[in-house]
């Protein structure tokens, strides 16, 4: 693994551990070139994903750029940085699994609302005004009121 200090190719592991409910290895690096320390993270990749956008253009799957749009949602929130990584690792085995090698755009916001409307739905209602390009108030308004069940008055 290259130092990301100095480019040295000979790092040493330091430390091992399972990390995201095991379905990650955790690893602590050092570089006897520089001194510097940092931690990698190695995963199970089922298949090489493409994503299919709006236009039609496909690009690789970014799991760090989905993971950034959700931490984004999800900054200032009482939930535990671990139980965010599940999340991200779930819904990465639950595209994967599907046996598709191209997934639409859609399909992956759709699976990153309803992850968050489980965990938080502050980081929910975030994360669908981006995803939904929500251009006022108004649209605000509209999608939190499909959040609220009905109350007796206007049953």
């Amino acid at each position: 693994m290259r130092c990301p200090f100095c480019g040295n190719t000979e790092t040493q592991v330091k430390d091992s551990r399972p990390a995201e409910d095991h379905v990650a290895i955790r690893r602590r690096r050092f570089c006897p070139s520089c001194g510097g320390r940092f931690t990698t993270y190695e995963r199970v990749q089922l298949r090489d994903l493409v994503v299919v956008k709006k236009s039609g253009k496909r690009e690789d799957f970014d799991r760090d750029k989905m993971e950034r749009s959700i931490r984004i949602a999800l900054q200032k929130r009482p939930i535990d940085p671990e139980r965010i990584d599940q999340m991200i690792s779930g819904i990465v085995r639950r595209l994967e699994s599907s046996g598709e090698s191209d997934i639409h755009s859609d399909k992956i916001g759709e699976i990153v609302m309803d992850a968050l409307a489980r965990i938080d739905t502050v980081a929910y209602v975030r994360f669908a005004s981006v995803y939904k390009n929500f251009q006022a108030a108004d649209d605000f308004e509209d999608f939190v009121h499909e959040l609220r069940p009905p109350s007796v008055e206007e049953e």
